[in-house]
């Protein structure tokens, strides 16, 4: 019997399993640091230091979360249905243009509460709508997802870079971007929060759309478990064929579950258009939508796995940056290579002590 079919409690399917495979991509990024003359003890210190030693340090790893959390769970829904939706970067992509069209429209005339939620609505229509040829091609043709959403990702990008350089772009200046966002049309700071616990925020641009990223994780969680449609999409990803005896239409279902993944994706361009830039650039997604990838692996598709994994992440990323700069000898690029090493762990090797973990199990249990 393949170890895959056996049954495990959540607490080590979700909790030991996840562990191990951080606890092993940091021992083997130690060895990594070690190698080349430094401290392994002293650069995870560091990166502590950096990622949570201040409000600002704190500030940085969850404006780093928030984009996570939002791929992530783009990614989860997909998952859920069967689908591999790789697509997250380029949705996002589309998902800024929709929210800096509501933004430029609006911030003269309305505050920024008004603007906020027309805003969520625009970021994951435009998402939504770069997921949508995709989820036709895959429903209704075959074509298989993970291709088609590459593709759209390359095409997104394309696509953006011409209409913030020829139609978007501010008369007579180089850079291609849209002009700077009025204060309707930026998303405030979370200074108060970071004060309700002694901390100042100073330059992070921490902001609302953490807010709005907690409340998308619940709602993911009520749609995926407590609806039909959620049911109906995860009976499509663990069977097919059981999914069509039971007369769950296949065609509606991933057409539905990928319009949903595309406007999570989407929502993520809150964060850095209207959050923190408070205007639309090229290459704001900064591979977010790839890095969802792995948050939602080692969140194990669930949203509250998500929100925990996204944190990590934002910690790797800001106590990354932090490392880089205290040991010089420590380059951008080594930082690289241990977030690619806890994404090898978290994602393409996650079950490796799976098959250990259940002979273990059995044992004790049989006891």
């Amino acid at each position: 019997m393949s170890t895959a079919s056996v049954p495990l409690p959540n607490w080590i399917n979700y909790g030991l399993i996840p562990l191990l495979n951080l606890v092993v991509a940091f021992l083997i990024s130690g060895f990594v640091v070690w190698l080349i003359g430094e401290s392994p003890l002293g650069a995870l210190s560091l990166l502590i230091e950096g990622a949570l030693g201040s409000g600002e340090g704190i500030g940085f790893t969850l404006y780093y979360a928030t984009s996570f959390i939002f791929t992530g769970l783009s990614v989860a829904v997909a998952i859920h249905a069967g689908l591999f939706n790789i697509g997250s970067e380029g949705q996002a992509y589309l998902g800024g243009l929709g929210c800096a069209l509501v933004a430029l429209a609006l911030d003269n005339y309305v505050p920024w509460y008004v603007t906020m939620p027309i805003a969520v609505i625009g970021a994951g229509l435009f998402g939504a709508a770069w997921a949508l040829i995709p989820a036709f091609l895959q429903a209704k043709r075959g074509s298989h997802i993970v291709i088609t959403t590459i593709m759209f990702n390359y095409i997104g990008a394309a696509l953006m870079v011409y209409l913030l350089v020829h139609v978007l772009i501010v008369p007579g200046k180089m850079a291609p971007e849209t002009r700077t966002f009025l204060e309707g049309g930026q998303l405030p700071k979370l200074g108060w929060l970071m004060n309700m616990f002694g901390a100042k925020l100073g330059a992070a641009p921490f902001n609302v759309s953490f807010i709005i990223a907690l409340v998308a994780s619940y709602f993911v969680w009520l749609l995926i478990w407590r609806t039909k449609l959620g049911f109906e999409m995860r009976t499509l990803g663990v069977s097919p064929s059981a999914a069509s005896y039971a007369g769950i239409p296949y065609a509606r279902t991933v057409m539905i579950a990928m319009l949903l993944s595309g406007a999570l994706a989407g929502m993520m361009a809150l964060n850095p258009v209207m959050g923190s830039s408070a205007r639309l650039q090229v290459e704001f997604v900064g591979g977010a939508g790839f890095v969802g990838i792995a948050v939602s692996l080692m969140g194990r598709n669930h949203p509250v796995g998500i929100v925990f994994s996204a944190i990590l992440f934002g910690i790797l990323y800001q106590g990354g940056d932090w490392i880089s700069f205290e040991m010089p000898t420590i380059t951008r690029e080594m930082i690289l290579v241990i977030q690619g090493l806890v994404i090898l762990f978290a994602g393409a090797l996650e079950y490796m002590f799976r098959p250990a973990l259940v002979r273990v199990y059995q044992q004790f249990k049989g006891k």
